[in-house]
C-alpha cells in the first residue's frame, strides 16, 4: 500500500481542523503551492487512502444510538456468500476478519435493544452463520481517530 508522507499528513491535519477548507486556503496555511495540495489530495483519493465522507457521520444522528459488536462464527466454505449477505444489512457498519473465537467481528448499530435483537436473529438466519456473541458498547471512551498518528507522521 502506498504511504502517506509528512506533507500529505500536514494537509490531512489541516483538513481535519477545517473540513471545508479550499485548496487555496490550505496552500496558504501550509505554505505549499496550490497545485501541489490539489495534486496530493487527488492522489490520496485515487489510491484509495482516504475513507468516504460518510464515515464521519455519527450513527446516533440517524437514530441509531446503540452500538454492539458481534463475534460471528461462519462455515468456511463459500465465505464470500456469507459476507455478502452480512454486507447487505445496512446496520452492519463494519466487518473484520479476526483470530481467536469466531471468524468475523461486526460493528452493528441499532435503534434500541429490541431492534438489535431483531438484527442478531436475522443474522443467525443467514445460511452458514453458525454462532454469534454480542457485546454492547456502553460508552465511547476514545472515538475512532487517526489524528495522533497523522501528527506523529507530519513531524
Amino acid at each position: 500500500m502506498p504511504n502517506i508522507d509528512a506533507t500529505d499528513a500536514r494537509i490531512l491535519l489541516a483538513l481535519d481542523d477545517e473540513p471545508e477548507a479550499t485548496t487555496l486556503s490550505l496552500s496558504r496555511a501550509l505554505g505549499i503551492a496550490r497545485n501541489t495540495v490539489h495534486a496530493r489530495l487527488r492522489k490520496l483519493v485515487e489510491r484509495d487512502l482516504l475513507g468516504s465522507p460518510s464515515q464521519r457521520v455519527n450513527p446516533a444522528s440517524l437514530g441509531y444510538g446503540l452500538t454492539a459488536f458481534l463475534r460471528l462464527s461462519i462455515t468456511q466454505s463459500n465465505a464470500d456468500a456469507r459476507i455478502a449477505a452480512l454486507t447487505a444489512i445496512p446496520e452492519i457498519v463494519e466487518i473484520l476478519a479476526i483470530t481467536g473465537e469466531g471468524d468475523l467481528q461486526a460493528r452493528v448499530v441499532a435503534r434500541d435493544p429490541a431492534h438489535l435483537y431483531r438484527l442478531t436473529t436475522g443474522i443467525l438466519e443467514i445460511d452458514g452463520v453458525t454462532r454469534s456473541s454480542t457485546a454492547l458498547a456502553m460508552a465511547e471512551i476514545v472515538p475512532n481517530r487517526m489524528r495522533p498518528l497523522l501528527e506523529r507522521h507530519a513531524r
